[in-house]
Order: C-alpha cells, then structure tokens, then sequence
C-alpha cells in the first residue's frame, strides 16, 4: 500500500522534490527554496503546476524541456494513473491544486483516492478579511467535499503564537504612510524575485508613482503584466525595488553618502537592520500565515495528522504541539483508507518509537539556533510501503 514517507526507494509523487526518482513531479510556486535541485537540465519526469508558474518557470530557466511540463487548472481536478513499483499494478490519485495566496502561481495540493487524502499546502497565507482567501476556502472545501484529511502537510513557518500580522492591505498602506513622512528622501524596499508584487502595485497606485526594478524583475513584471507600472530608469522616480539580500546597514549608510534614503524591509522576520532613527523600517507584510490563522485553517480542515513543512527556525514551530488536539490519528483507518507514512529524518511533525512489542507516535518538538533567513523546507514523497519501520495510520498509537 502507498504511504508518504521519506526519500527513498521508487517514489510514485513527489512535491517540491526534485532530486529523487519518481513518477510525477508537484511545484507548488518558484521561490528557490522549493526549487533546489531543479535547473534548465532537469528532466527525471513530468512536472505538474499552475499555468502562472509554467510560464515563470520556463523565464527562470531558460531553455527547460517545456515538454516536461503539465500545467493544471487552478480549482479543478485532474485525474493521474500512476503504477505501483511493488505489484506493477495501477493506482489511481486525483490531484487539485488551490489557490495558495502566496505570490503568483502558488498553489496547495489536495490529493485524493486510493492514497487517501492528503494535502499539501506549500507556502500560504490563511488571510480570510480578504475576498481572494474567502474564495480559496470555498474552493477547497469544495474539492473535499466532506472528505475528512489524513495527513495535512503545514506551512508552520510562523506556528508560534509570537507571530501576529496585520493584513497585507493594512501593512501596505503602512508602508505608503513611511514614505509619504519622508518626501525628500529616496526610497529603497527589500524584495524577492517573484512576490510582494500587490505590495508595489499599492505603493505605485498610491503616490502615482512608477517603481524602479531591476531587469530581471521587469521580465517578470512583464509576464505577470503588470510592466506599465515599473521601470529600469532610475530618473522616472524616487522608490526603488530591490533584492532583499542587498538590504543591509551598510549599504543604506553607502546610499545616504549620496542622497538623503530610507530602506523599508517587508517582512514577518524581524529584521536586525531595524532602526527607524537611522532611517531603516520593517514593516509586517508577509505571504506566509500567522499563528492565529493557522488555528483558524486547523479549525477548518482538522485532519487526522498534521506536519509541518519547515524544519527549522529559531522557535518551536512544530504545528502538533500546537494543534495535535485538533487532530485524530486514528480516523485514517475508520474511513477505510490504509494509508502509511513515515517523517523525514530530523523533521517536525512524528517520530516513531517501538516498545514492548508496540508502536507508538509522538509529538516532536525542537528548537533549533538556525538562521531564521536561511530555513530549510522540505517537499514530501508518496511511494510504496515495502520497509518494515513503518506505521499503519489507526494502529496503537495511544499507548
């Protein structure tokens, strides 16, 4: 029987994975931490995504096997017929992907049928004072249809009660007010490549404005259109875009040796270069859930096992220890499906210990002193359940 699991062995799907084999392959959006070990040479097998990030795929990389590529509709589902390594047999997944509200082309995935039920959410924000996130929670809810989840896989990167955002529209028109107390002054906004872009739209309609980017970012402004609003002419206005990583202290007292500039970093990290009387702000804009919205989606999904898909930071961000009452393990098995899984080695989420003859699944909670800047996430794998430590969802797990 299929089970998620680590990466090894014949996988039969993997998301946001791209160095191990497998039959089918899911992305769910183009920031780099979910692309590592994808690249134009790429080629292990069909590549599932959004339509929106087909396209910014095939800019990053130029010169990818666009044949490679299956883009799916956005709140329909599709179909997969797939075949078992172990018995050579067919098994049958029907996968939706849902609008994630991340940045452009970012979707969950919900998969469905012989595996169970299992959705993956990738990177999201659970914003619902927003008409879009309203609109995904209908969509999801209806690709589930009453159909409880087994294993829901989190993006727990804020799963800390310590983290609380505005909204994206609250924090926007945050970001507005700083540079309108500062009209003498030249502005600089830490961004990545693709994201933040309803941000810069705000700044733009507001202070009817163009915005400075870089060439690359133009490109990708051009595809998303939304070009006329940006320029690589650093004359036509007084804000400038650019790379997040260049925004550091040092960088802001080189550019105020010129002219009189502030730098306003987006983000829901707190930024050590924060330092409003040295002309440096950090304003909570972030496409990532916080905690009290996170509760709210486990409210609504409460699955039968949560993990999260971070798997470190500098605060305990483990979604069990959080919401492990919200959830059921052993109604995996009570629907009928023989679902398995296993956790990555040095994950969040389970671990397994075997005592006296029986098994049982506990809660892992962890810290850990990793640069919150650099957090590592993982992808997940489906694959046939062929090793011996593994454990039946539904099995004795309560003592």
């Amino acid at each position: 029987m299929p089970r998620f699991t680590s990466p090894v062995g014949n996988g039969l799907i993997a998301v946001d994975r791209w160095t191990e084999p497998s039959q089918a392959y899911f992305l769910t959006h183009l920031h780099s931490d979910h692309t590592q070990g994808l690249s134009v040479h790429w080629s292990r097998g069909p590549l599932f995504c959004s339509p929106i990030t087909a396209r910014l795929l095939l800019c990053k990389f130029k010169g990818f096997d666009a044949s490679l590529i299956r883009d799916l509709e956005v709140g329909s589902a599709h179909t997969l017929a797939l075949i078992s390594p172990s018995t050579g047999g067919e098994v049958k997944v029907r996968v939706t992907p849902i609008d994630a509200n991340h940045c452009p082309g970012s979707v969950m995935y919900l998969f469905q049928g012989e595996l169970g039920c299992v959705l993956y959410t990738g990177d999201f924000r659970w914003e619902l004072t927003s008409e879009r996130a309203n609109m995904t929670k209908s969509m999801l809810l209806d690709a589930l249809n009453g159909e409880k989840v087994d294993i829901l896989y989190l993006d727990n990167t804020y799963c800390n009660p310590c983290f609380s955002f505005p909204s994206r529209k609250d924090a926007a028109q945050q970001v507005v007010d700083i540079i309108e107390k500062h009209p003498d002054h030249e502005v600089v906004i830490g961004i990545d490549t693709l994201g933040k872009e309803h941000l810069l739209l705000h700044i733009s309609e507001s202070l009817k404005t163009k915005i400075w980017v870089w060439p690359e970012r133009l490109e990708i402004m051009d595809l998303l259109g939304l070009d006329e609003l940006f320029t690589t002419d650093t004359s036509q206005t007084r804000i400038r875009a650019v790379p997040r990583y260049s925004l550091t202290q040092n960088n802001l007292e080189s550019l105020n040796t010129i002219c009189p500039t502030i730098a306003i970093m987006p983000t829901g990290l707190p930024w050590s270069q924060n330092s409003p009387e040295k002309g440096a702000f950090t304003v909570p804009y972030t496409a990532h859930s916080s905690f009290i919205e996170l509760e709210e989606f486990m409210k609504v999904i409460r699955p039968s096992i949560v993990a999260g898909i971070v798997s470190s930071s500098y605060c305990i961000i483990d979604p069990e220890h959080h919401f492990g009452e919200m959830c059921d393990v052993n109604n995996c098995l009570a629907k009928g499906h023989n679902v398995y899984f296993k956790v990555m080695k040095g994950s969040h989420g389970f671990k397994v210990r075997k005592k006296e003859g029986k098994t049982k699944v506990l809660a892992s909670v962890r810290r850990s002193g990793v640069n919150i800047v650099r957090k590592e996430r993982r992808g997940v794998k489906i694959e046939e359940c062929e090793s011996d430590f593994e454990v039946p969802i539904g099995s004795d797990c309560s003592s």
